[in-house]
């Protein structure tokens, strides 16, 4: 899963960022996008340290998997989260807080690359590649690749999943409590049978889409 990584450092770029969400296709709560870096540091030569954790696209990993995959990413990579509420996706659409989100993620993750190394911004921008999942690039002021089904490809890629996703649960275990008739925290906001009868028994709370369809109507 390092194939693109390799070919972006071969062609000139020594700091290779992964970028995906999570969160696109839910009816409640945000959408949550990861950027990660697999290397703390600059590198002369192709190194990526080696981890120990199963490394792919979230969605193929159970929970406990992802969790124990994210802290091997937290402590041996550098990442940065993104995160656009759901009133921001029904006031610019579900496409453009997923873009924005991606942006945020993209941008913190190089201001703690830049604290870290010691480096500005301007000095790094020729050495960064970006990874994305999905078909859409020109929206970072980086190199930008997309990759289809990225997140099975690159485990730059795949490791940002497991950051977006890891994160995004989280935040929905805790609407749960907050909003305990709509079982957040089993469901993650999607679409389930369970969550919908919910939906048409209470209405909707605060969290959910009103912009996404049932709930249009």
């Amino acid at each position: 899963m390092l194939k693109w990584e390799r070919k972006a450092f071969l062609e000139g770029s020594s700091i290779i960022i992964g970028v995906d969400e999570a969160g696109r296709g839910p009816l409640a709560g945000p959408v949550v996008a990861g950027a990660v870096i697999l290397s703390r540091s600059f590198a002369k030569k192709f190194n990526i340290p080696r981890y120990k954790e199963t490394i792919d696209d979230s969605k193929k990993l159970r929970p406990a998997q992802r969790e124990k995959a994210f802290k091997e990413i937290s402590a041996k990579a550098v990442f940065g989260i993104g995160i656009k509420d759901t009133k921001y996706i029904d006031k610019e659409n579900i496409h453009m807080a997923t873009l924005a989100a991606m942006k945020q993620a993209v941008k913190k993750l190089i201001c703690e690359f830049c604290r870290i190394s010691n480096k500005k911004e301007r000095d790094i921008r020729k050495d960064v590649c970006v990874l994305v999942d999905g078909i859409f690039g020109g929206f970072l002021p980086y190199k930008t690749i997309p990759i289809i089904k990225g997140d099975s490809k690159s485990l730059s890629i795949a490791a940002a999943s497991i950051a977006a996703k890891v994160t995004r649960d989280a935040i929905m275990v805790r609407y749960d409590k907050k909003y305990p008739l709509y079982g957040f925290s089993r469901h993650k906001g999607y679409g389930t049978k369970f969550h919908l009868e919910a939906i048409k028994r209470y209405g909707p709370c605060l969290i959910h889409r009103r912009s996404f369809a049932p709930l249009k109507k």
